[in-house]
């Protein structure tokens, strides 16, 4: 997301200003209806905070229910400015997910094709996080926007842009500063993926081969659809 002179309201918050935390703890906006001031302040102290983000190196963990399966899976994220992120799995070991501005690039360990997606067509539960790395806004990005306060922070909820046909709900979970700690999706299928974010280090240094995929030996490359 971009740098703007919202990074004044940014600031004023994280150096502690009492009254804009307080307008912001008192956010309650219920689904599709008009984002309150209180709530404009949230959304705009995460916008705010990713506009000046460059690049974030985080381990997260995800949790996957539906479909008869209960999965979890870790692992580490680094997301770079434009458009580039790379999810190495740790468990299982070698499953990875490449975002490298143009293509989308899957692979499990032990599959004899890797799978490589456009970015436009991408409709894949790690896309939403797409909105981090580009130049945009949540409220463009989601309908049905709203804000509540939750445990000393603040849920946000919305349906992705392009994903009305799979996505339920999409639910951000952010710290008073605006840190995203918890990312929850609900299909429609009834299925949902949690993703939990922690040890987060922001604009780290980050070399452009980490977003470049090769797939191992032996393994090709084919058009397609991705995974859960």
């Amino acid at each position: 997301m971009r740098a703007s002179t919202g990074t004044i309201l940014l600031a004023g918050v994280l150096l502690g200003a009492p009254a804009l935390r307080a307008q912001a703890a008192a956010a309650v906006t219920a689904p599709g209806a008009k984002l309150n001031a209180a709530s404009e302040l949230v959304v705009k102290l995460v916008d705010d905070h990713y506009n000046n983000l460059k690049s974030l190196e985080t381990q997260y963990t995800e949790h996957y229910t539906g479909m008869g399966m209960d999965k979890l899976e870790t692992g580490t994220l680094l997301l770079k400015k434009p458009g580039r992120m790379r999810w190495n799995y740790d468990k299982p070991a070698g499953k990875v997910f490449v975002l490298d501005g143009k293509f989308g690039w899957f692979y499990t360990p032990g599959d004899a094709q890797a799978q490589k997606i456009s970015a436009k067509q991408l409709d894949d539960l790690r896309s939403p996080l797409r909105f981090l790395l580009g130049h945009t806004k949540l409220k463009s990005e989601l309908d049905g926007i709203a804000v509540v306060s939750e445990d000393g922070g603040f849920r946000i909820t919305g349906v992705p842009k392009g994903m009305e046909q799979r996505v339920k709900l999409l639910t951000v979970v952010v710290t008073p500063a605006g840190m995203i700690q918890r990312m929850r999706v609900e299909e429609l299928d009834g299925s949902a993926t949690e993703f939990d974010f922690h040890g987060m280090k922001e604009n780290v240094a980050v070399g452009e081969d980490a977003f470049h995929f090769a797939p191992p030996a032996g393994v090709s490359i084919v058009e397609g659809q991705p995974p859960i």
